[in-house]
């Protein structure tokens, strides 16, 4: 018979990117009385991965646990980034309600709309939570309209319209049910999420069921899974089978060695867990996010929605060039190949292949950012590498035609770049599918385009709005392909030899267009020092130094001006580089090269190359 557990609520907190989640999570972990009163924390202290605390994005979901009266809140803090949408769809199966955090000044945002639908779609009670209401921008009561319209633009039904709004400031720690009222502390959040989120039911006297929602990893103890028991009771040494809904042919025996449940910060060891928890299991090696875990006597799958398919692919080959092994610790293949498939083991919408090169691997992700923080983890963990630039992976439909992957682009840009940006994204194949003025003298305009279209245009879209633009995308599915796209209007700037590049050879160089690189920095040939103003490769020496004679002096060197050189970050050289181009990644540089580095071999291949599409 099903019971519903009033001492256990389990919630998610979505969001777009940078509404305050996190934060909020920290306040709420703050007030319950996780930490002891003269214990350092640190700010958003549940982003653990060092690129989330520099870029303030959350790219995992982590599970938490407070207590606040005598009920147990589970509280997941979900990515609020496209590329990780994934990872919301999963965490929402374990939950019986969510906190939808929408900032006071922003509104609702693309990210909002994606992760209410998925909210709606499977019948959660919704809470919003209107974030950031002390910024002086605020305009808390016209986002409620905006959040209500929400709600019925994606059709919720006259309960979900009944939910509760709390206005907060996570980050000065109170939160309120009027505005009107003056804030003291999170008490009206915890308090509405008691009300409004019902306990989890199941069956407790039923065979074990938990479905795994997320997986964690640890070197000591290998795949950890985790997920709410359904129905039943889990306990320590118990022997089970593992079943998965999408694969009925599955059924894999194992022994629960390790079972823990959250508290605070912490994961706290227990012998069992009944209906309702949110448990930690290691000790199954093989455990794959959809699994279900069940009593043998009745292996049952609990139904999974499908992890949603990568749309987006680079290589990640060997650094071959001259400079390669320098400055890496790991560098050769083996090394690549068995870190990317340990990234595997807890990302999920991530593919690594093989290629016909045993140099090559070929990994498919859902977005450029996916990707690139893949890349910046390997190479703070001392791997070096190359990698090509990004494609989208195509699909064909039943008659053979060619489709491919589409996004709908939402973009805020101060009124006077407007145009600029509509006939870039209109270049780019986009199409203008709806424009308004919102507040502050912004424009807001909606493009659906397809995903190559947007590859390597935010550099662009930071320049064509002095950096005052946001761009937020949003994947829409596979529609017919769209035609060429002419990434780059400009060529490169080649280095013509190797060595060190020195003042002199800058000084010419730099009328040609803008480089990458200053003086005193090691180069090869075929190595990309800069973008060239006009659409064709350049190749330059810019090692050359001074001749001396008795009427010239080395000094008369010292008065050339070399303006300073553009460093790409990681981002922007992913965005730069073209289809002949790789990126060379080590954990000090990052330097672009031409995928041939003979000149003369390269000239061959690209006028073979030119021969094959005119004909």
């Amino acid at each position: 018979m099903n019971t519903t557990r009033e001492d256990i609520r389990n919630i998610a907190i979505i969001a777009h990117v940078d509404h305050g989640k996190t934060t909020l999570v920290d306040e709420l972990l703050k007030q319950s009385g996780v930490f002891r009163e003269n214990q350092e924390v640190q700010e958003r202290v549940m982003d653990s991965n060092d690129i989330e605390r520099e870029r303030g994005i959350t790219i995992l979901s982590k599970n938490t646990a407070v207590q606040y009266k005598d009920v147990k809140i589970n509280i997941i803090d979900t990515p609020g980034h496209a590329d990780f949408g994934g990872e919301v769809e999963r965490v929402l199966k374990m939950v019986n309600g969510v906190v939808l955090v929408v900032d006071a000044f922003e509104g609702t945002m693309p990210q909002t709309k994606f992760v209410l639908m998925k909210a709606l779609a499977l019948d959660l009670p919704v809470i919003v939570c209107i974030n950031k209401i002390d910024r002086p921008e605020a305009r808390p009561n016209e986002v409620i309209d905006e959040v209500l319209e929400l709600f019925m633009d994606l059709d919720a039904s006259d309960e979900q319209l009944e939910c509760p709004f709390v206005f907060a400031s996570a980050r000065n720690g109170y939160a309120k049910l009027d505005l009107n009222d003056e804030g003291k502390d999170m008490v009206p959040l915890f308090e509405t999420i008691l009300d409004y989120i019902p306990g989890p039911s199941g069956d407790p006297d039923a065979n074990t069921q938990v479905l795994i929602s997320t997986i964690d990893y640890n070197e000591y103890v290998g795949r950890i899974g985790v997920g709410k028991v359904d129905n039943g009771v889990i306990k320590v040494n118990q022997d089970a089978v593992v079943v998965n809904h999408h694969e009925p042919g599955k059924q894999t025996k194992v022994r629960i060695s390790k079972l823990y449940e959250f508290d605070g910060l912490n994961k706290t060891d227990v012998t069992e867990a009944s209906v309702g928890s949110i448990v930690a299991i290691s000790g199954i090696s093989d455990i794959h996010i959809g699994d279900t875990i069940c009593a043998p006597e009745s292996p049952e799958a609990i139904p999974f929605q499908k992890i949603s398919e990568p749309t987006i692919a680079m290589n990640f080959i060997v650094n071959d060039s001259p400079l390669a092994g320098q400055e890496g610790k790991y560098v050769t293949s083996r090394h690549i190949r068995e870190r990317l498939y340990r990234e595997l083991n807890t990302d999920v919408s991530l593919r690594v292949e093989d290629t016909d090169s045993p140099d090559s691997l070929k990994v498919s992700g859902r977005g450029e950012l996916h990707l690139s923080v893949l890349i910046e983890n390997m190479r703070r963990e001392g791997y070096e590498f190359a990698v090509s630039k990004a494609e989208v992976l195509y699909k064909e439909d039943e008659h053979g035609k060619k489709l491919e992957p589409m996004e709908i682009a939402y973009v805020d840009v101060p009124d006077e770049f407007t145009g600029a940006v509509i006939s870039k994204l209109q270049q780019r194949k986009g199409e203008l599918q709806n424009m308004g003025s919102i507040a502050g003298g912004y424009t807001r305009i909606e493009f659906r385009i397809p995903s190559r279209g947007l590859i390597g245009y935010r550099g662009d879209f930071m320049t064509d709005t002095k950096g005052n633009g946001i761009i937020n995308t949003i994947f829409d599915g596979y529609d017919t392909y769209r035609g060429d796209i002419d990434y780059r209007a400009t060529g490169s700037l080649i280095a013509f030899e190797d060595g060190e590049s020195v003042t002199y050879g800058l000084f010419s160089a730099q009328d040609r267009g803008t480089l990458f690189i200053g003086p005193g920095e090691k180069v090869y040939s075929g190595m990309v020092i800069g973008q060239c103003a006009r659409a064709e490769d350049i190749e330059l020496n810019v090692c050359k130094k001074k001749h001396l004679t008795n009427t010239r002096s080395s000094s008369a060197d010292e008065a050339l001006t070399l303006t300073p050189p553009r460093i790409l970050s990681l981002e922007q050289a992913l965005d730069f580089i073209d289809t002949d181009e790789l990126l060379e990644v080590t954990p000090k540089s990052l330097r672009i090269r031409k995928r041939i580095l003979d000149p003369t071999l390269r000239k061959r291949t690209a006028f073979k190359l030119k021969q094959q599409n005119s004909n």
